[in-house]
């Protein structure tokens, strides 16, 4: 029930980790190899409390240091896009970066080709929390996979689970599994001590005083490729996680 390779495509450092790191964990220990993708440094983002880099121009280093620690850690290779991330706005207005659509969609694309991937892991539908980069994100993930490479799997993370609450979730893609990932929690756990600059982002929703305390230990999916017709998902991954515990909520 092995699926030989996964592509994980997200926009910025630690979308990686926060939604999916239990799942990561869960793949590579089943003999999987995984293959991140972030499609910009994260240089428009956080710079910590107090500063982790003092100089915004260093950000991105700083922050692709920081994903290639979390990456090492869930075992996963790992690819960094040159796009853009541009800076948070007033009243932390978001923005999706600037990128040809069309070209955007072939260069996931080929990267899933090149490694030869069975299933692509990617933001959801609404972007979570309708981050706009993660929407351009998973549009641009859907097309190229279906324009490509119709026969890789593709499925979001993040899928809403209703009975619990959580700003992250996708309102409006319901999910098809819900994993309880504590058997790997401490990996994700130390994948995201890694994301140092962005510690000060997971504690302060939630007033929380220890990156632990913001670990989210139920992860979800939605298969988006191919569609389901409303019928519950039974190709190689969904086999995988119903094995590991997985219910549909």
């Amino acid at each position: 029930m092995t699926l030989r390779s996964v592509v994980g495509i997200f926009a910025h450092p630690d979308d990686e980790t926060v939604l999916a790191g239990g799942l990561i964990a869960l793949l590579v220990q089943q003999h999987s190899r995984v293959h991140l993708v972030s499609a910009t440094h994260g240089e428009g983002g956080e710079m910590g409390e107090p500063p982790v880099v003092t100089n915004r121009a260093l950000l991105g280093a700083t922050r692709e240091m920081e994903l290639r620690c979390a990456a090492r850690t869930l075992g996963a290779s790992l690819t960094v896009l040159d796009y853009v991330d541009p800076v948070i706005g007033p009243d932390e207005a978001l923005y999706a970066f600037n990128a040809d659509f069309d070209r955007l969609a072939r260069q996931f694309a080929e990267i899933a080709r090149q490694q030869q991937a069975n299933l692509v892991l990617t933001h959801g539908a609404d972007g979570e929390y309708g981050h706009p980069a993660h929407r351009l994100v998973h549009s641009a993930v859907l097309e190229g996979v279906r324009r490509m490479l119709p026969n890789v799997l593709v499925y979001s993370v993040a899928a809403l689970v209703s009975s619990i609450e959580d700003r992250l979730w996708n309102p409006n893609e319901p999910a098809h599994f819900a994993l309880d990932i504590r058997p790997w929690s401490e990996t994700k756990l130390a994948a995201m001590e890694c994301h140092v600059s962005q510690h000060a982002l997971f504690k302060r929703r939630k007033q929380l005083t220890t990156v632990r305390e913001a670990l989210r230990t139920v992860e979800s999916v939605r298969r988006q490729w191919p569609e389901t017709h409303g019928e519950s998902p039974n190709d190689d991954f969904a086999r995988l996680l119903r094995t590991a515990g997985a219910w549909t909520p």
